[in-house]
């Protein structure tokens, strides 16, 4: 049994091999079976009888004739061992689209006419969705159950459980039109549970009231005869019948007209895009008026039916209108959300406090979609808001709550640059000129900076309504976050230890006491000054080693300072080459945690190694310095060598004292020696050793000679005329100055010239010569002492 065109007869040809008469889809749907048919199983042992009921609800019979469907039903449940009830899976939960008005008569029926026998009801549920089988069984037998237990019972069977005289079995089937394959697959399995049904613990295992073959015939006439005879079967009342039919049409009436009304349609385009105002009252008038022209009509039909009909149409109108009244509502919530914002983002722009600015704009906000809400409210419909509250509410709380974090974070971001400000450079200045002091300095700093930032960052803190712990929280992270500062510029700044080591000894090396460049001259004392500047980069690195922002202690300088520095002679030295116990063999500092470590014993070792090697560059730069100094100073022959020379030459000085000539010819090689002396700059090519003294000279020697004899040759050539053979004296030109002359430098006055007898006298030419020759020396030797100094 069930609805007419569910597709029994075809489940039952696939089921049970017969050949009952099938719909042809492609006709239309319509009645096919029509009245009850009997066939034989085809393969199925024992002998099974298959029966074909006509469908119930067609459109045939219509309302007007519902009797045969109780008829067939009860006569099934009468005669049959097993009743395949077919039904649509979406018809489950509904009313009249499941059978259970017709089942619940029946059963009444049945229990008041028949001795009730066991039955098996299978329930076969066509067209099966997604739902599980498992969630629509409990359903079905929901249902069963509650229509047994509003069965009115005779006394005997008053207590009686539904499970005394029915079997429920539930079973679901694909669509025979869209998977035919998996249908077929499906009535296979179920084909399979038909075999040997009534043995024990089959489908009708524990059937009672068993009729004989031969007695079955006469069995069932009088069956249906007892059927067609009750009267609880017969058709409604005809006030009922007209009543629902005339209250139908009217309802769908006043559906089509709502549909079609012009203030409806208009009202429905116009929430699509933006809320409208008064769209409750408005559409509240339009349902009203479609509700009271039905009342109006169907005044004076059954009270029952009308009501009825009333509130399905009123279900049905409301189920129109819901998709536009969702619609308004997300027009008010998406609305408020946008003006909350904006009014939230103007408050905190003015100054106001996060968390009051929070909490005045929330419930102002809240309040006005409220009172929106009550606007959009239809009298007819019970529907809740709250939902589209809620959702506002948790819009409205994630937004807050996404400032708070952007202005926490931009707070957080500010405070964090002006410590990264505060410390950097500071820090980066104390490590330079770092000494014993600096890392309490460092401290102090450290301390006050992040004093003032947290006390700062706790004060933004309090107009955002936080609680303690993430107050809390933040305010250590940014003490972290400045300790974390300090200490990325102390690893910075130690990753470049060595070239401040370097800085350092060579400040103090080059420079002396009052920071001017030191001149080496001979009398310092280099050593004494190489240990002071190594002493000093050594403290450097010692500071360098760890950071100590702690109170803390360690024995890091004096430890460096005994491996590195006392070391001043071979013997100390090669005492610790033999020595067990090396303090800078190690990865660690003692008593230091290595998340301070900045730079460990080994590496110390390593960067006063190569310090020490780019350093003595330096100590021999100045130590050659000082012996050339001294050479330059000492350019005399030793005392001895002067005592011997005298005692030595003594004839050869007597010979000089008694012939004049002699001397003036050594007055003229002493002054064209001491010319060459200048020019050629002996003592400075001799600064940087004899062997590159003596190859300099060799090549400038000649050339200088040249010169020299060019000049005095130059000076030589005077013009004699008649007029100064005649005139005893003649003066020579003004001298000209030199300064704005612009032929090569030359003798820069030319003195005049005594004539005796018409004849100058070769002493003033020699004298011209040796001037000019001295001092083109004097300047050579002013030139070669200013590049000395």
């Amino acid at each position: 049994m069930g609805p007419q065109s569910s597709g029994k007869s075809t489940l039952l040809n696939h089921l049970f091999g017969t050949n009952f008469r099938e719909m042809d889809a492609f006709k239309g749907r319509s009645q096919t079976t029509k009245g009850i048919w009997l066939a034989r199983c085809a393969g199925i042992e024992p002998c099974t009888l298959v029966m074909d009921l006509e469908g119930t609800d067609g459109r045939e019979r219509g309302e007007d004739d519902t009797a045969f469907e109780k008829q067939s039903a009860l006569f099934a449940l009468a005669v049959s061992d097993i009743v395949l009830i077919n039904m649509w899976c979406h018809d489950i939960g509904r009313e009249q689209a499941a059978n259970k008005p017709l089942l619940k008569t029946v059963f009444q029926v049945m229990m008041r006419l028949f001795s009730p026998r066991k039955t098996t009801l299978m329930f076969v549920i066509r067209d099966k969705t997604r739902t599980p089988l498992e969630n629509l069984e409990p359903v079905l037998r929901e249902d069963i159950q509650k229509i047994w237990d509003s069965v009115p019972k005779p006394l005997a069977h008053k207590e009686t459980p539904l499970s005394e005289f029915f079997n429920v079995e539930v079973v679901a089937l694909s669509s025979y039109e869209e998977k035919e394959e998996q249908f077929k697959e499906q009535v296979a399995s179920l084909r399979q549970r038909f075999y040997h049904s009534i043995a024990p613990g089959g489908l009708a295992g524990d059937r009672r009231g068993v009729v004989p073959a031969s007695g079955f015939s006469f069995s069932a006439q009088q069956i249906w005869k007892v059927i067609k005879e009750n009267k609880d079967l017969d058709l409604p009342a005809h006030k009922v019948m007209v009543a629902t039919v005339r209250c139908e049409e009217i309802a769908n009436e006043k559906y089509s007209n709502f549909v079609a009304n012009e203030e409806w349609c208009e009202l429905e385009e116009a929430v699509q895009s933006v809320p409208v105002p008064g769209f409750g009252k408005k559409l509240s008038s339009i349902l009203d008026t479609s509700l009271s022209g039905y009342d109006a009509e169907v005044l004076y039909f059954d009270e029952v039916v009308r009501s009825s009909k009333r509130k399905q149409l009123e279900e049905k109108l409301l189920q129109l209108v819901q998709p536009t009244f969702q619609s308004m509502l997300g027009h008010i919530r998406s609305g408020t959300l946008d003006e909350f914002k904006d009014a939230f983002d103007k408050a905190l722009s003015g100054g106001e406090g996060f968390s009051s600015a929070s909490h005045r704009c929330f419930t102002s906000f809240m309040t006005q979609f409220d009172e929106r809400c009550a606007d959009v409210v239809i009298e007819q419909a019970n529907w809740d808001t709250s939902k589209a509250r809620d959702k506002l509410q948790r819009d409205i709380d994630a937004h807050i709550a996404s400032v708070r974090a952007a202005k926490l974070a931009e707070l957080t971001t500010h405070f964090e640059s002006k410590l990264n400000e505060a410390l950097a450079g500071p820090v980066e200045a104390l490590l330079d000129g770092a000494n014993d002091v600096t890392w309490p300095a460092i401290k102090k700093l450290l301390q006050k900076e992040t004093k003032s930032a947290v006390s700062g960052l706790s004060g933004a803190l309090s107009g955002f309504d936080m609680d303690e712990v993430a107050r809390e929280k933040m305010l250590v992270n940014l003490e972290n976050y400045a300790k974390s500062v300090v200490e990325a510029k102390a690893r910075e700044e130690a990753g470049r230890v060595l070239n401040r080591m370097k800085d350092r000894f060579t400040t103090l090396f080059s420079h002396d006491s009052d920071s001017m460049p030191r001149i080496w001259t001979g009398k310092e004392d280099v050593r004494a000054i190489t240990k002071t500047a190594r002493s000093a980069s050594l403290k450097l690195l010692s500071v360098m080693a760890v950071i100590r922002l702690d109170d803390d202690t360690d024995n890091i300088e004096s430890t460096l300072s005994s491996a590195l520095l006392d070391s001043t002679n071979s013997a100390a030295s090669t005492n610790r080459e033999i020595s067990k116990y090396d303090p800078l063999a190690s990865s660690t500092w003692e008593q230091v945690p290595s998340s301070k470590m900045l730079i460990t014993p080994v590496q110390c070792k390593s960067l006063w190694r190569q310090f020490k090697s780019e350093t003595e560059y330096f100590v021999t730069q100045a130590i050659s310095a000082q012996e050339a100094n001294k050479r330059n100073n000492n350019w005399l022959p030793p005392p001895w060598a002067i005592v011997a020379m005298v005692v030595l030459g003594f004839n050869e000085f007597m010979t000089l004292l008694r012939n004049p000539l002699y001397l003036g010819v050594i007055f003229v090689g002493y002054l064209l020696i001491k010319a060459l002396w200048v020019q050629l700059d002996i003592s400075g090519e001799f600064r940087n050793g004899a062997l590159p003294g003596l190859l300099s000279l060799s090549t400038k020697f000649l050339p200088t000679v040249m010169n020299l004899l060019k000049k005095l040759a130059e000076e030589g050539q005077v013009p004699v005329t008649s007029d100064l053979s005649r005139n005893p004296v003649v003066n020579s030109d003004p001298p000209r100055n030199p300064a704005i002359n612009s032929d090569p430098p030359r003798n820069p006055v030319v003195p005049s010239k005594n004539y005796r007898n018409g004849v100058g006298t070769s002493s003033g030419l020699s004298s011209s010569a040796s001037s000019e020759i001295t001092s083109s020396g004097n300047r050579t030797e002013q030139s070669s002492a200013s590049k000395e100094d």
